[in-house]
């Protein structure tokens, strides 16, 4: 049943080795493998994110993946002392403070990986 199936996200990135010093030494992910197509594994609680090598331009603007965390203000602080560049907004309906939007009862931060992928943190508030 696809219900029970682990979930692998797979990621464009144009450079396989720069991205997956990204997810390892930035996000602090761990690689569990490497396939034959060169595609890197990476573990993450509720399933495994893929970097896919391919051609540049297959990247998404559109948020690619989110990881839900506990305490968004903490998670943000850790990931800009390893390098990580959060994106800010103000337009109508999406306001950062401190990379941090507040939306309904979630809130969240953006930034994109080293290859332009775009990455979601988000909290849900109790």
């Amino acid at each position: 049943m696809l219900t029970e199936s682990t979930i692998t996200t797979m990621l464009p990135v144009t450079d396989s080795e720069r991205a997956g010093h990204f997810y390892a030494d930035s996000l602090g992910l761990k690689q569990t493998g490497k396939g034959e197509d060169g595609t890197l594994y990476f573990a993450a609680a509720g399933g495994a994110i893929g970097l896919r090598p391919m051609p540049a331009g297959a990247q998404s603007e559109n948020t690619a993946l989110s990881f839900e965390v506990g305490d968004l203000p903490a998670e943000v602080k850790t990931l800009e002392g390893r390098g990580v560049r959060f994106q800010d907004f103000e337009m109508e309906g999406l306001k950062t403070v401190d990379h941090i939007a507040q939306l309904g009862n979630e809130r969240a931060a953006w930034f994109s990986d080293s290859e332009g992928n775009v990455l979601c943190l988000h909290e849900v508030m109790g």
